[in-house]
């Protein structure tokens, strides 16, 4: 399957969704106090998980959008 500049910009958007919600999260679990320790320690995971996959997400992203502009101006 090839890659395209649209496939490109949903990857990032995804990401940025993703790093932004997460971070929203970090504040709130940062203001939550009277928890056990497993409720920080599953969400602080959760957090790390779904950062990662962000910054995976943005990864794809850019080189799709990089292969994308080079097989376009290929083209020309």
């Amino acid at each position: 399957m090839k890659l395209e500049r649209k496939h490109a910009l949903v990857l990032l958007a995804i990401a940025a969704w993703n790093v932004l919600t997460y971070l929203r999260f970090i504040k709130a679990l940062v203001d939550t106090e009277d928890r056990p320790t497993g409720y920080y320690v599953a969400h602080t995971i959760l957090i790390v998980v779904n950062l990662g996959i962000a910054g995976l997400l943005g990864t794809w992203g850019v080189r799709a959008y990089k292969a994308a502009k080079a097989s376009r101006s290929a083209q020309v």
